[in-house]
């Protein structure tokens, strides 16, 4: 308990001591003759905000970085063998296929929900359009483990023949099925399906937002000469809308496949990584709090920062090219 007030007061001090340089510098430079006050001053507005990233960002990547290096009380170097023993953890390797399905499934249900509700509800009268909307994007407002909460009563399972409070085995034993324990279903991977919707439903309402706004911009005149050519509505859309918000489209799907491979919160909480449903982050949680084993979980969170490193540099791409247009 010690540790982590002395870590919160370590993280305020640091944060209260960045803006005290900010105020300090900026009655400096104020005080400077004009000409060097223009020459200075970028620079003391950039400044704190690069010390910040070095302190809380950079540092910590870097010590991460230098403790997958060693064993599992950080003291004894032993070099590549911590990602040599996650290279053979069977265990990790199943976590890492299920991390592939969702980045697979959960960026692109999220688009083509986001996408089908954004053409949609610009069909409807302004009041409709917005209640809609808003319906689509309340859950972005709950957080990662209340949705799982919420989720979890879904898929609740009760024996046969007592009242099935979960949403989903209601539905199914109405049909004349029985009880079933979804999120320990692992053939085929259901239950990991199963988590990926907690996700999607999440993340369309983000989707829907951004896609929205991209098809409001397509010009008016491009979707009345295709009407006029004779051109479907769906010819239209795919042929003249999707086109022009392709762009658009695809810093969705990166920033939505950034997010998937850090996800953790959905699976700790339905179902703690077991029946086959343990990704990357929830493996490096277990490594650190469960197995004490430092230096692995290090090497875990250097694997997930070299992957998402990739789709970063990409993500960045697209919005600086999305400016220049």
């Amino acid at each position: 308990m010690i540790k982590v007030i002395n870590a919160l007061l370590a993280v305020v001090g640091g944060v209260g001591g960045i803006m005290f340089l900010f105020w300090a510098l900026n009655a400096v430079v104020e005080r400077l003759p004009e000409t060097w006050e223009q020459r200075i001053k970028p620079y003391v507005f950039i400044g704190p905000a690069m010390l910040a990233v070095a302190v809380f960002l950079v540092y910590p990547g870097l010590r991460t970085i230098v403790l997958s290096f060693f064993g599992s009380n950080s003291e004894q170097f032993v070099g590549v063998d911590n990602y040599v023993a996650l290279a053979r953890d069977r265990d990790l390797r199943s976590a890492i296929f299920n991390n592939v399905l969702w980045i697979l499934v959960v960026p692109t249900l999220a688009v083509i929900v986001g996408l089908v509700v954004a053409v949609l509800a610009d069909r409807l009268s302004p009041r409709a359009e917005k209640i809609s909307k808003s319906v689509i994007f309340l859950p972005m407002a709950i957080s990662f483990v209340g949705a799982s909460t919420i989720w979890k009563f879904i898929y609740d399972w009760r024996v046969a023949g007592r009242e099935q409070i979960g949403l989903l085995n209601a539905i199914w034993t109405a049909l004349g099925g029985e009880p079933q324990t979804w999120l320990q279903i692992s053939s085929y991977r259901i239950n990991s399906f199963l988590l990926m919707i907690i996700l999607v439903w999440l993340q369309a309402g983000f989707a829907m937002v951004l896609l929205s706004a991209a098809i409001k911009g397509v010009p008016d005149e491009t979707i009345e000469a295709a009407r006029i050519d004779g051109a479907t509505e769906i010819q239209i859309f795919f042929r003249v809308v999707v086109p022009q918000i392709v762009s658009t489209i695809l810093v969705v799907l990166t920033t939505i496949v950034i997010l998937v491979l850090k996800v953790f919160d959905i699976v700790f909480v339905m179902t703690g990584g077991n029946f086959n449903t343990d990704v990357v982050a929830n493996r490096f949680i277990t490594e650190l709090f469960n197995f004490r084993q430092f230096g692995r979980a290090a090497a875990i969170v250097v694997a997930l920062i070299i992957a998402t490193i990739p789709v970063m540099i990409y993500n960045v791409r697209q919005f600086r090219a999305g400016e220049t247009r």
